[in-house]
């Protein structure tokens, strides 16, 4: 790949403001994207409702276990003494 020549101050900050545009772009599409991911998904049956509280809780019982696991190993970053 070749870096590209500029020759004027003007070309820079030409190619800076795309290059922030792209930036900006770019963050509102991650952004869209990571808000998806916390809206709940509509069931269309019992099925698929049945199946959403599953995963659900699975995510919460797996968030709550490696809380705990970090509280125990990593405790002492908060001010917490280790037990004996």
């Amino acid at each position: 790949m070749q870096t590209p020549q500029y020759n004027t101050l003007e070309e820079i900050e030409l190619r800076k403001d795309e290059l922030k545009a792209q930036l900006s772009d770019n963050s509102d599409k991650v952004g869209t994207l990571w808000r998806s991911l916390w809206v709940p998904q509509q069931a269309n049956s019992k099925g698929e409702l049945i199946g959403n509280l599953i995963n659900n809780s699975i995510t919460a019982i797996d968030a709550f276990i490696l809380a705990r696991k970090l509280m125990k190993t990593y405790g002492w970053l908060f001010g917490r003494k280790k037990r004996r």
